[in-house]
């Protein structure tokens, strides 16, 4: 009988090419930077609305900056916690498709899944993507750990030293934001399918922005990303 050359593992799976998860941290690494001045914008502008203890937990808890600006844009304009909540998980609904392509490939049970499926956040996302549907949970979960950290450790600074650093749009951190969503989206666009989702989506978010409540754009967008889920 010959010897599997594999070692009784599926060839992309091999021990000696399947990514680890400091594989993963060190993928992560470059997204650090552009993570603490998002997070350091986010101390600076929340301090003075929920405090700097909200603040610090809301990084640690939420984790998610476009959820925590948009909560954050709703109790600075008076809103209550439950329109800030719902403003905040309008914004995340993008998740929603993620998870669903990202599922099959984590392993055990649904809870345990869902308990790994925390550390999706976008550029661990695009880095465990490995194509074909097909995610790396070592990639996602190691790329997270850096940028988690850069993020809570940025809230602080950003609570604590906001009255050295100012208006974070004098700095120009607020068009780290979009910026930043944006290189991450150019490297998922390979195919004709994702870029029909893509444009598809911005077309609808742009058309709605005039008139839709705040988060409405985004969850409308989101449905166009179920184009690049459907399989024929």
């Amino acid at each position: 009988m010959r010897e599997d050359p594999t070692g009784g593992h599926p060839p992309s799976q091999t021990p000696a090419t399947s990514p680890s998860y400091r594989d993963g941290v060190r993928a992560g690494l470059p997204f650090v930077l552009p993570t603490i001045a998002l997070s350091i914008s986010f101390g600076v502008l929340a301090e003075p609305v929920i405090g700097a203890t909200a603040a610090i937990v809301m990084s640690v808890i939420v984790y998610g900056g476009s959820a925590q600006f948009a909560a954050l844009s709703v109790l600075a304009g008076g809103g209550g916690a439950g329109a800030a909540v719902t403003a905040g998980l309008l914004m995340n609904t993008r998740f929603l498709p993620m998870g669903l392509a990202l599922g099959p490939s984590l392993p055990g049970r649904a809870a345990v899944r869902a308990l790994q499926g925390q550390a999706v956040v976008d550029p661990s996302w695009v880095l465990a993507n490995r194509g074909g549907g097909r995610f790396d949970r070592r990639l996602l979960i190691g790329a997270t750990i850096p940028q988690f950290s850069a993020w809570v450790a940025g809230t602080v600074v950003g609570v604590f030293a906001g009255d050295v650093i100012g208006d974070p749009a004098t700095l120009g951190l607020d068009a780290i934001f979009p910026a930043f969503y944006l290189a991450l989206r150019v490297e998922e666009l390979r195919g004709r399918r994702p870029l029909v989702a893509a444009a598809l989506g911005a077309a609808i978010a742009v058309a709605l922005l005039g008139f839709a409540p705040p988060g409405a754009p985004v969850i409308a967008a989101t449905s166009a990303a179920l184009i690049a889920l459907w399989r024929p």
